[in-house]
């Protein structure tokens, strides 16, 4: 199966969902998908490299946490990102974001990511094994 991510509506709000052969996989799809709500994330260039660390007792508080890490630091460093990768080590998250400064000429942000939230949040496998990670961002 190809990794992939897609939003799914949610009253006012909207869902980010990663899907992949891992859930790792499945983390930087969800990733990607928020960047998506923001902008394209092929049009992101990838000059700027940050590593980003989350540790929570469940997957579904890793998803949690991580998706508020990634808000955070493009909040804080005025970036937005277009490439992730993750690597999950039981109950900790280490990975690395590639982007570059956000240009509202270059990538027309659409909305401003407030955060993740518990609502839809699920990380879980599907019934022919791929994983998927998933929950609702507040915009």
């Amino acid at each position: 199966m190809q990794p992939r991510w897609q939003h799914f509506a949610h009253d006012a709000d909207i869902g980010v969902r990663g899907m992949g052969r891992s859930a790792a996989e499945a983390f930087e799809q969800a990733a990607l998908a928020l960047t998506a709500v923001v902008t394209d994330p092929g049009a992101v260039g990838l000059g700027e490299r940050v590593e980003i660390a989350c540790a929570a007792g469940d997957p579904e508080a890793l998803l949690f946490d991580w998706l508020n890490a990634i808000v955070f630091e493009m909040a804080t460093r005025g970036l937005v990102f277009g490439r992730y990768e993750v690597d999950l080590h039981g109950d900790r998250l280490d990975a690395v974001a590639w982007g570059e400064p956000v240009s509202v000429e270059k990538h027309h942000p659409a909305v401003e990511v407030k955060g993740a939230t518990y609502t839809g949040l699920h990380v879980r496998r599907d019934g022919v094994g791929a994983w998927i990670a998933e929950c609702v961002v507040d915009v």
